[in-house]
């Protein structure tokens, strides 16, 4: 069985790398504690306490600041019980020109005995399962019934880019109480999923996202399992029995993005599966998490990965654990094999910014109970095999002559900052020793909160030009192969991981660091981590203007988003 660590060279562009131990520093003073009284009526202009890890103070230059930005929370003023309750996920399975209502509305959650106003797609956290067969097309009516304007994005769809729910680049906003109609066509197989593209940091943390499921006809596409599972990864901020508010004018927690600290799993705090030995269950994994990137595993059970984002993998490999950054997709399947519990973890390894420590941490997201009834039929003879994919190796090997070519584009990810507190700027000039290719959880709560997208620009800097983020204007010629190599700068005011996505292609991550990745996938979102130099190559075969850009949602709302156009015309190319 690989490791985490060659697993995730092997598959996704990130490397946990030998981590050094960081450097020690002397813990700030402790500051004076803040009464939950100063969380009444949800006012930022009064001092708030936010969720800070165990042992942890707020740095004292901080104590008793707010964003500059009004609280949010959806429904203000609403009595939640007056709000309907939310409703189990149901499976939609859709004909080839069949019609499904989608909308947006209000639902009252209860999330470890505490009730909240919150965003639901038709009643359901996670919004309804669209499963269909490849290459069929569907109409979608939404209709938005929430209090912000919204959209529909079809994430990882290679489809008519009219309808990929970008507002401002291929269509409206649509207003609250008002409709829209998408036509959803489905060209590729795998595990997809729907989410606002309009302030995605409030109204996807709030619930309003979906998977898409899309069947090939081949009967022997996956190996044989006894069931399937779509499980959907979210994290809420909540401390005591209080959401924390958003920014309703810009977002907040701009420089790390909204990393939560209740882990959920299809909208639950505890997931539950019961099976029997000897069970092979495959499940779809998708990460809707504003920020948090996850590393997950089944308590030991046997796995082996299948797929990812826009295909099936050249070959199948066991693996002790997957690692999912925002927006990615991955195919896994389980075998377990005795009886038993086998706990649904999140294991990783958090840096202590203040006391310059690293911190074993692990999450139990649920737990799977093995009954020791044996499963029937028994496919524990085809689960131990590793399948060879030949047609995903035949429909790569079209562009491994462009492997090696030298970079059409080069992208620098990196930050601006302004107006800042004092004590965050202190703070950040200090701790630079050391800094992880991943930051699995905000280390630095308090600064994080206090900043917003109005002092904080995330950036993608093109490297040939100097032009930054929406003033980027990519052309490409329908058909093209390019080679986008982007940089993410490790001497920026906060480096971190950014998982970017390309919408209404699909790409190959070729390299990272000049280390050729071997058994490729087709993705449409790729982690670049700290200090690292990734090669993506994209199919540059469906024309439209698409939108690039860092799926860390708060990221997104701080300019971190480019476009690239690709079309015929040879004389608007550049």
């Amino acid at each position: 069985m690989r490791s985490l660590r060659l697993f995730v060279l092997a598959v996704a562009p990130v490397a946990l790398v030998a981590q050094q131990k960081p450097p020690k520093r002397k813990p700030p003073a402790k500051p004076a504690a803040m009464s939950m009284d100063d969380m009444a009526g949800m006012d930022m202009s009064t001092p708030m306490p936010i969720p800070m890890p165990k042992g942890m103070p707020m740095i004292p230059g901080l104590v008793g600041l707010t964003p500059p930005v009004a609280p949010f929370l959806p429904g203000s003023g609403i009595d939640p019980r007056t709000v309907p309750a939310v409703r189990p996920t149901r499976t939609f399975r859709l004909k080839d020109g069949d019609t499904l209502d989608l909308t947006a509305g209000l639902v009252r959650r209860t999330i470890d005995g505490h009730t909240f106003v919150m965003y639901a797609f038709n009643g359901m956290v996670p919004g309804p399962v669209i499963r269909v067969a490849q290459r069929a097309t569907i109409t979608v009516r939404f209709h938005n019934r929430i209090d912000l304007p919204s959209t529909v994005h079809w994430h990882g769809l290679r489809q008519a880019n009219r309808d990929d729910g970008v507002p401002g680049l291929t269509q409206d906003e649509v207003a609250p109480g008002r409709d829209y109609t998408y036509r959803v066509h489905f060209p590729d197989a795998g595990v997809y999923w729907y989410h606002p593209h309009v302030r995605e940091d409030i109204e996807q943390a709030m619930g309003l996202f979906g998977n898409m499921l899309v069947d090939a006809p081949e009967r022997d596409y996956y190996s044989p399992a006894n069931r399937e599972q779509a499980l959907v990864l979210d994290d809420l901020l909540i401390n005591a029995d209080t959401l924390i508010p958003f920014g309703k004018e810009a977002p907040d927690y701009a420089l790390m993005g909204r990393v939560g600290n209740v882990l959920t799993v299809n909208g639950e705090t505890r997931y539950r599966l019961a099976a029997k030995k000897g069970e092979v269950v495959r499940f779809y994994l998708t990460n809707v998490s504003n920020s948090r990137t996850y590393n997950l595993s089944f308590g030991g059970a046997p796995m082996k990965v299948v797929a990812s984002d826009v295909s099936r993998f050249e070959h199948e490999e066991w693996v002790r654990s997957v690692v999912l950054a925002p927006a990615e997709r991955y195919v896994v399947e389980v075998r377990f094999d005795h009886a038993g519990k086998f706990a649904v973890v999140n294991a990783i390894q958090a840096i202590n910014h203040y006391l310059g420590e690293f911190e074993p941490m692990v999450d139990t997201l649920g737990t799977v109970t093995v009954s020791g009834a044996p499963v029937t039929p028994d496919y524990g003879k085809q689960f131990s095999l590793l399948r060879d994919v030949p047609a995903v190796t035949a429909d790569i090997d079209r562009f491994r002559p462009y492997f090696d070519k030298p970079p059409d584009k080069r992208l620098t990810l990196t930050v601006r900052t302004n107006s800042l507190p004092l004590a965050t700027v202190q703070f950040m000039n200090v701790d630079t020793a050391y800094f992880a290719p991943i930051e699995w959880v905000d280390g630095m709560p308090d600064m994080n909160w206090l900043s917003t997208s109005k002092q904080v620009t995330w950036i993608l800097r093109d490297d040939a030009t100097g032009r930054e983020n929406m003033d980027i204007d990519w052309r490409v010629k329908t058909g093209s192969v390019v080679k986008l190599r982007m940089f993410n700068d490790p001497k920026s005011f906060h480096p971190m991981q950014h998982p970017i996505h390309l919408h209404g292609q699909r790409m190959l991550v070729v390299s990272r660091d000049g280390v050729r990745m071997r058994n490729l996938a087709w993705k449409d979102t790729a982690i670049i981590p700290v200090g690292s130099t990734v090669d993506l190559l994209i199919d540059a075969s469906n024309p439209g203007a698409w939108m690039l850009h860092c799926h860390i949602a708060e990221h997104l709302g701080s300019g971190m988003m480019a476009v690239m156009h690709v079309g015929d015309d040879d004389a608007a190319r550049r």
